[in-house]
């Protein structure tokens, strides 16, 4: 009689790409702020290293989920103040974004 060494099937096997895209749908819910303190929370935890590495993996690929978020937040952010522009009066206005 041998024991096997392999881990039990799950039942439904998830592939990674799923649990990816399950994981970090809820990132572009997030605003700006809350996205940027998720991130710098993931970066104090992967500096400390006390994580598992699977864990560790898990919380990298959140965290490039999250800077790609914050990144496209600051651009948006950037256009939008591109587009303020000042009259000849002073005032300001807006322009139409291209």
């Amino acid at each position: 009689m041998s024991a096997s060494l392999a881990p039990p099937l799950a039942s439904s096997p998830v592939s990674p790409a799923e649990q990816g895209a399950a994981a970090f749908s809820d990132v572009s819910a997030l605003s700006f702020e809350e996205a940027l303190a998720e991130l710098e929370k993931i970066v104090r935890g992967l500096e400390s290293g006390q994580q598992k590495l699977e864990e560790a993996i898990t919380a990298f690929e959140r965290g490039s989920a999250l800077r790609r978020h914050c990144e496209a937040k600051l651009a948006e952010a950037e256009t939008r103040i591109q587009a303020i522009v000042e009259r000849a009066d002073g005032s300001l206005g807006t322009r139409p974004v291209e």
